[in-house]
């Protein structure tokens, strides 16, 4: 699943190519998995909407348009500007390509948004566990930035928690966008064992953790995010963060630091890794 930085990377390669343009027409796909909200609604927002701006917000996706619905508005209604929020959940394998209409449309396309540039914007789902939704009165993510919080209240999120610091991380409430990946990253670089219980973190350790998500989280987007699977960027190139992992996805395979084989645990149905000797 495209986790915080794959997001960022998508998000803003969408803002850069994409920003000002207006949305022309809107196909969407007969499957009805992809759509959080109805059809009519997704289509009447959307058209003849000019997107404002484009942004990451935990996991999703989120465009914001200006301008009226052209085509939609019923007879002798006033016109009058309008304001919504398009949200994108990108779901396990969904992704956001900007592409010349002569492409050839991939299988899994579930949407094709028409731009005025005379590109097109279209969403790729084959698992179609992504989601696609409306919002006129705004959106807002659940849970804290991981890329803005302090750390006084990065500490108060897991004062007390007896779960697994691991699924305290993933924990969306708390903060967004963290997934699997990463998290096992930072605790690698922070020397936590993903099981260690959250409110037996001493203040130190929090601390380790503290830096290691932000820092992992950064770098990563200046790689692009990881490409594991089949994400892509906006532009349909991989991510390279993948080649610095230190434990995800290495069981079995020496530490980079210290040479012990990497372990592999099932910890609320999410598989972890870690070293048994560097984490403690």
């Amino acid at each position: 699943m495209p986790e915080l930085p794959e997001v960022e990377t998508i998000a803003r390669g969408l803002a850069k190519h994409i920003t000002g343009d207006v949305i022309e027409s809107v196909w969407l796909g007969s499957k009805p998995e992809p759509l959080k909200s109805p059809a009519e609604e997704i289509v009447r927002a959307l058209e003849g909407a000019r997107i404002a701006a484009v942004q990451r917000m935990g996991k999703h996706i989120v465009f914001h348009l200006e301008g009226e619905a052209v085509g939609r508005r019923p007879k002798r209604q006033p016109v009058h500007t309008s304001h919504a929020h398009w949200t994108v959940h990108l779901g396990m394998t969904g992704s956001l390509r900007v592409c010349d209409p002569a492409a050839e449309v991939a299988p899994h396309t579930h949407a094709i948004l028409k731009l005025r540039s005379g590109r097109e914007l279209r969403f790729v789902d084959p698992r179609r566990f992504g989601r696609l939704s409306v919002h006129r009165d705004g959106f807002q993510a659940s849970g804290v930035e991981p890329l803005d919080v302090g750390f006084e209240l990065f500490v108060g999120l897991f004062r007390g928690r007896k779960t697994p610091i691991k699924s305290a991380l993933l924990n969306q409430k708390l903060l967004r966008g963290v997934g699997n990946i990463y998290a096992d990253e930072a605790l690698a670089r922070a020397g936590v064992r993903p099981r260690r219980r959250a409110a037996t973190l001493t203040r130190a350790e929090l601390r380790r953790l503290y830096s290691s998500l932000q820092k992992v989280l950064e770098l990563a987007i200046a790689a692009g995010g990881s490409s594991i699977s089949d994400y892509v960027d906006a532009d349909g190139e991989p991510g390279f963060f993948q080649i610095q992992h230190r434990v995800y996805g290495r069981e079995g395979k020496p530490c980079r630091r210290c040479g012990a084989a990497i372990r592999r645990v099932v910890i609320a149905g999410r598989s972890s890794h870690y070293c048994p000797h560097c984490q403690k």
